[in-house]
C-alpha cells in the first residue's frame, strides 16, 4: 500500500465507516491482521459498529507490507461488500454519497415502519444485504418480534453500499401494500400534489351522513362477460362481446370518430368502454395509408387497469392486433420500450409512461396516435395524467410539426372541484378541458330516453341513526392526542400546527393533515444535522402516534370501543418492541395510565354503538329478503374495514354472510394505512366477489368505488362514507 493510497483511504474512511461492519470481513483478514487486532475490533462492535469500522481502519492504515490493499479488497468482496470495494478501488465514492439522502430519510420514518413485516419485504432486498446481516433480521424477528426485526433492517440498509437498495425498498413495500411507508419513503419530486394545495383540497367542505343504494342487476348485453357455472361456482369465460352499439354510445363516439380531442361525459354504467372501443375500431381502420394506427389506455387503478386490458385484449386480439398491458406490479419484468414498439393498443397505468418519458425510454408522445384517459377527472394538479398532459401540451407548442395523438377522456362527472358558484364551476371545467386539450364534450343530448332505458337507477335510502349520548372513551383519547400535540410543540414549531384543531380529531381531514405534516418534516433542513435527524425521528413518532389515536376515534366512533381499543393495544406492543426511545417510552406511560378505564368502558354494554344495530338490520333484512344479495359496504379506513369485519364475524345476527375485506391506495394517501393488500390480493377478492356465490359482501374503502364492472353488486351501503361530486356518481354507479 503506498503512502498516496493510505491518503485516498484516510480521505474517504467516511464512506467506509459508514458502510462497513469490520466484522463480517475479519475472516478474510487472517492474513493480514493478528488475532489481537481483531479481537479488539470484535469488542469495539459493542460499543457500536461505526466505532468498531473506525478501530479497524487505523489497523489497515498502519499496514507497510506489499498487497495489503489488495488483501482489503478481496475481503471485502468475499464478504459482499461490492459497492464498497468498488469505491476503495476506483476512488469513486459518488455512489455512495448518493445514498445519504436515502438514509438520512429511512432514519427519520422509522417510527412509521415499524409495522412492516420484514421477513415480508426480504425477498426484494436481501441481495442489497450481506448475507450474515439477513440471518441476523430473520432471528430477531424469530426470536424476539417483527418490530425489532424492521428497526434491525433499517439499520443494515442505512449501512448497505448497495446503489440499488433505496428501489429495492420502494418495490417491496409496494407490492407488499405498506403504502402509507411507500408514499413517504418515495423521494421522486413529481409524486403526488403539492403538499399545500393538499391540505386546501383536504379542508373543503364535506357532508357526513349514511346512505345506502339498492336496485335490481339488469343484464347488460351490450358489452357482456359470459359466465358459465361449474361446480357450483360461477366462472368468467373470459369472452367479451361487442354487440350493435346502442345510439346513445354512438352519439357519445361521432366526435371522437371524427378526430377531434374530446371529453366523454356519460353515467356510471352507460357503457363507456363499448363508446372507447367504438373511436379504437374507427381509428385503426381509417388510418391514412403509410402510417400505423398505436392507442394507449391509462387507467388510474390496478384493478380497473386489469378489467380494461382484458376487454381490449379479447375484442381486439381476435381481429389481428397485438394488445398488452403493464403497471406497477409487471414493470420491472417486461421491457417498457419493447411493448410499445411492438404492440398496437398498450393498457397502462400513467404512472409507467411518467417514468418511461422522465427515464428517456420515451421521448416524445408521438409515437401514439390515440390517448384514452379513464377517469379523466383526474387531470388536475401534478396526477401523472396532467403531468403526461402537461408533456403534450409543451410538445405542441414547441414541437408543432410533430404529429401529436387524438385525446378522448372518459368520465361519469368531471366534478366541481372547490366550486361554490355556477362560474365558479364553469371556470373548473373549461380548466380540465384546458389540460386536456379538449376541443369536443361529448354528453347525450338527442338519444336521453335510450340512455334512459338502458341506465341504472338506484334506489336511494337514507338511515339517520342517533349517536350514543356520550362517549368517555372519545373524551379520552382526544386527551392524549391534545397532550401528543403539546410534545410536538415542544419539539419543534411545525407550520402546519396551525391548521387543525381539536374539533378535528377523529376525521380523514385529521389524518390528511398528519400526511401533510409528515411529509413537511421529511423536507425539514437545520444548519445542525445531528439535531435536524433527532427532531425529525420524534416528529414521526408523534404523528404516528396521532394517526393510530385518530384511527381509534374512527373507530370507537364507527364501531365497536373493544376493536378500538385492541387496535392501539396491539400498536403500543409493536412501539414496546422497536426501539422504545425516552419519547415513545412517555407516550407509552400516557396511554397505559388511561387503559384500565378504557378496558372497563368497551365491556359496559352501554356503550355499544347505535350505527352497528342499525347496519345489522338493513344487512339482516336484504339477505332474509334476498339470500343471493351482494353487498358492497364502503368505509372510510382501512381499520374501520377491518373492526367492521370482527364485529359481522362476531354478530350472531349476521352468521349467514361471509364478509370479505377489500383494501385499497387513494390517491395522494386520503385513506393509507400502513398495513394494506397487495395488488394481486385485491384482485383476488375481487374477482372471488364477482364470480363465487358464496362471497356474498365486501367491505372495502376506496379501491371498488371506480371504474370497476361489478354487475353481480345489488346492494351498495355507504357507511358513515362521504366524498365529492365525482365520487357519489361513481358509487351510485
Amino acid at each position: 500500500m503506498t503512502a498516496e493510497e493510505k491518503r485516498s483511504l484516510q480521505c474517504y474512511r467516511r464512506y467506509i465507516e459508514k458502510s462497513l461492519n469490520p466484522v463480517y470481513v475479519l475472516s478474510n483478514m487472517t492474513a493480514w491482521l493478528s488475532d489481537e487486532v481483531k479481537e479488539q475490533v470484535r469488542k469495539e462492535e459493542e460499543r457500536g459498529v461505526t466505532a468498531a469500522a473506525a478501530l479497524f481502519l487505523d489497523a489497515v492504515l498502519q499496514l507497510e507490507a506489499e498487497g495489503w490493499l489488495r488483501g482489503l479488497l478481496d475481503a471485502l468482496v468475499a464478504a459482499g461488500y461490492t459497492g464498497l470495494a468498488e469505491a476503495i478501488e476506483n476512488w469513486d465514492f459518488s455512489k455512495l454519497e448518493k445514498l445519504e439522502l436515502h438514509r438520512q430519510l429511512l432514519k427519520r420514518i422509522e417510527a412509521t415502519m415499524l409495522e412492516v413485516d420484514p421477513v415480508a419485504l426480504m425477498p426484494y432486498i436481501n441481495t442489497c444485504l450481506i448475507e450474515r446481516e439477513c440471518e441476523e433480521i430473520l432471528q430477531v424477528c424469530e426470536y424476539r418480534s417483527k418490530a425489532a426485526g424492521i428497526t434491525k433492517l433499517i439499520e443494515c440498509l442505512c449501512r448497505s453500499d448497495k446503489e440499488n437498495w433505496p428501489k429495492s425498498l420502494q418495490l417491496a413495500l409496494d407490492n407488499e401494500g405498506y403504502y402509507n411507508a411507500s408514499e413517504l419513503w418515495n423521494m421522486r419530486e413529481d409524486n403526488g400534489k403539492d403538499i399545500d394545495d393538499e391540505m386546501t383540497d383536504a379542508f373543503a367542505n364535506s357532508f357526513e351522513t349514511m346512505i345506502t343504494f339498492s336496485e335490481e342487476v339488469e343484464c347488460d348485453n351490450n358489452l357482456s362477460e359470459n359466465l358459465c357455472s361449474a361446480s357450483g361456482i360461477y366462472e368468467s369465460s373470459c369472452v367479451y362481446e361487442l354487440n350493435k352499439a346502442r345510439s346513445y354510445q354512438i352519439e357519445l363516439a361521432q366526435p371522437g370518430i371524427n378526430g377531434k380531442n374530446t371529453l366523454i361525459c356519460a353515467p356510471t354504467g352507460s357503457g363507456k368502454t363499448v363508446v372507447a372501443l367504438l373511436i379504437c375500431e374507427h381509428h385503426f381502420e381509417n388510418m391514412p395509408a403509410g402510417q400505423k394506427a398505436k392507442v394507449v389506455f391509462l387507467a388510474t387503478k390496478v384493478p380497473v387497469y386489469e378489467q380494461q386490458r382484458n376487454v381490449f385484449k379479447q375484442h381486439f386480439e381476435r381481429n389481428g392486433y397485438s394488445v398488452e398491458g403493464i403497471s406497477g406490479e409487471t414493470v420491472a419484468n417486461v421491457s417498457v420500450e419493447k411493448v410499445i414498439q411492438d404492440s398496437d393498443i398498450i393498457v397502462l397505468t400513467p404512472q409507467i409512461l411518467v417514468n418511461s418519458i422522465k427515464q428517456g425510454i420515451l421521448s416524445s408522445l408521438s409515437i401514439f396516435t390515440l390517448m384514452i384517459f379513464d377517469e379523466c377527472h383526474n387531470t388536475m394538479g401534478n396526477h401523472p395524467y396532467n403531468v403526461l398532459m402537461t408533456t403534450y401540451l409543451e410538445e405542441k407548442f414547441d414541437s408543432p410539426a410533430n404529429q401529436l395523438p387524438q385525446i378522448v377522456g372518459l368520465t361519469a362527472s368531471v366534478g366541481v372541484g372547490n366550486a361554490t358558484t355556477i362560474m365558479e364551476t364553469i371556470e373548473h371545467i373549461c380548466t380540465m378541458c384546458s389540460y386536456l386539450d379538449i376541443q369536443a364534450i361529448s354528453t347525450v343530448r338527442e338519444n336521453k330516453e335510450d340512455l334512459q332505458r338502458f341506465g341504472n337507477k338506484p334506489e336511494i335510502d337514507v338511515r339517520w341513526v342517533k349517536m350514543r349520548v356520550q362517549n368517555r372513551f372519545a373524551d379520552i383519547i382526544s386527551g392524549l392526542m391534545s397532550k401528543t400535540e403539546a410534545l410536538m410543540r415542544k419539539i419543534y414549531s411545525v407550520d402546519t400546527m396551525s391548521q387543525i384543531n381539536k374539533k378535528d380529531f377523529g376525521t380523514q381531514k385529521y389524518e390528511h393533515w398528519i400526511v401533510v405534516t409528515q411529509k413537511k418534516c421529511k423536507l425539514l433542513q437545520l444548519a445542525d444535522k445531528e439535531k435536524e435527524s433527532s427532531i425529525c425521528r420524534d416528529l414521526f413518532i408523534c404523528t404516528e402516534h396521532l394517526r393510530k389515536f385518530n384511527d381509534a376515534l374512527i373507530i370507537s366512533e364507527d364501531a365497536r370501543i373493544e376493536d378500538a381499543l385492541a387496535y392501539l393495544t396491539e400498536f403500543f406492543t409493536n412501539v414496546k418492541n422497536g426501539p422504545y426511545t425516552e419519547l415513545e417510552k412517555q407516550l407509552t406511560a400516557n396511554f397505559q395510565e388511561k387503559e384500565p378505564e378504557m378496558t372497563a368502558l368497551s365491556k359496559d354494554e352501554s356503550n355499544e354503538n347505535p350505527k352497528l344495530e342499525e347496519l345489522a338490520c338493513i344487512l339482516d333484512e336484504a339477505y332474509r329478503y334476498n339470500p343471493q344479495t351482494h353487498t358492497l359496504l364502503f368505509a372510510k379506513t382501512r381499520a374501520l374495514v377491518t373492526a367492521l369485519k370482527k364485529w359481522m364475524e362476531a354478530n350472531p345476527l349476521l352468521s349467514h354472510i361471509k364478509p370479505d375485506e377489500l383494501f385499497s391506495v387513494f390517491l395522494l394517501t386520503q385513506f393509507l394505512d400502513t398495513v394494506g393488500m397487495t395488488l394481486p390480493m385485491q384482485k383476488g377478492v375481487l374477482d372471488a366477489f364477482k364470480t363465487n356465490k358464496d362471497n356474498r359482501l365486501l367491505i372495502a374503502t376506496s379501491v371498488a368505488d371506480e371504474g370497476i364492472d361489478i354487475s353481480e353488486c345489488n346492494l351498495v351501503v355507504l357507511y358513515e362514507y362521504f366524498g365529492n361530486v365525482t365520487k357519489m356518481i361513481q358509487v351510485r354507479g
